[in-house]
């Protein structure tokens, strides 16, 4: 399966730095300039989508109908599962005072935010959905609408990087990441298209990044086995 990752438009609470998670914003003045660059550069490459898989929020939703429209794919689809962390109570506050107050925000993952989740079990749900995703569609070209939170999950689980570190890595609003999974649930091949993500523009990955390989004493490759920890989603 050929996974197209992007981001939703840029929301009102993302320019002013506040927290959204499993809540909504009004898209933000000139929204559309980000999602025209990413729609012309899907173009550019011959993208044919099989379907849109968004969140079930209203900015990822609406981001996956303007995709969809631009891009003349009429199969889309939304899923709670593919929500962005549910930050809970602190839903509405500013980044500044979580920062200052929650000094486990972005720093670790297992930490459960109240009335909430933590990134480890968004991590969780979002796997999980993808596996079933690529049970279903194993020979498609998908495309998914949703958030830095989940990106961050994404790269971390397929590129087998650790989520403690890396949460606060940046991923734009003309983000553009492709994830190839086989048959048999590896990613064998990630790459980036669009603004480069704190993942590709800190030097902590070169792409497209591909599973670093173990050969037998016959200098035979049967499979390709990651140095880091080969994702299988199965």
């Amino acid at each position: 399966m050929r996974l197209l990752v992007v981001r939703h438009y840029r929301t009102i609470n993302n320019q002013a730095r506040v927290i959204m998670g499993w809540g909504d914003a009004p898209p933000a003045a000139g929204w559309e300039k980000d999602l025209l660059w990413v729609k012309e550069r899907l173009l550019a490459r011959g993208i044919v989508l099989d379907g849109i898989w968004s969140s079930a929020l209203g900015r990822a939703k609406e981001t996956a109908r303007y995709y969809g429209e631009a891009l003349g794919c009429s199969r889309r689809f939304a899923s709670s599962q593919l929500n962005e962390v549910n930050y809970g109570i602190l839903r509405q506050r500013p980044k500044s005072w979580v920062e200052s107050h929650v000094p486990q925000y972005k720093t670790d993952p297992a930490y459960v935010f109240p009335e909430g989740e933590s990134f480890d079990q968004m991590q969780v749900r979002v796997v999980a959905f993808v596996k079933q995703l690529q049970a279903d569609n194993p020979q498609a070209t998908l495309l998914l609408v949703v958030h830095a939170g989940v990106i961050r999950g994404l790269v971390c689980h397929c590129l087998g990087l650790g989520l403690r570190g890396n949460l606060k890595r940046k991923i734009s609003h003309r983000y553009i990441g492709e994830f190839l999974l086989t048959t048999d649930g590896h990613c064998c091949r990630y790459d980036e298209w669009g603004k480069p993500s704190g993942f590709a523009k800190s030097g902590l990955i070169q792409l497209p990044w591909q599973p670093r390989t173990r050969r037998t004493a016959t200098g035979q490759d049967p499979t390709a086995v990651s140095a880091t920890g080969l994702l299988s989603l199965a």
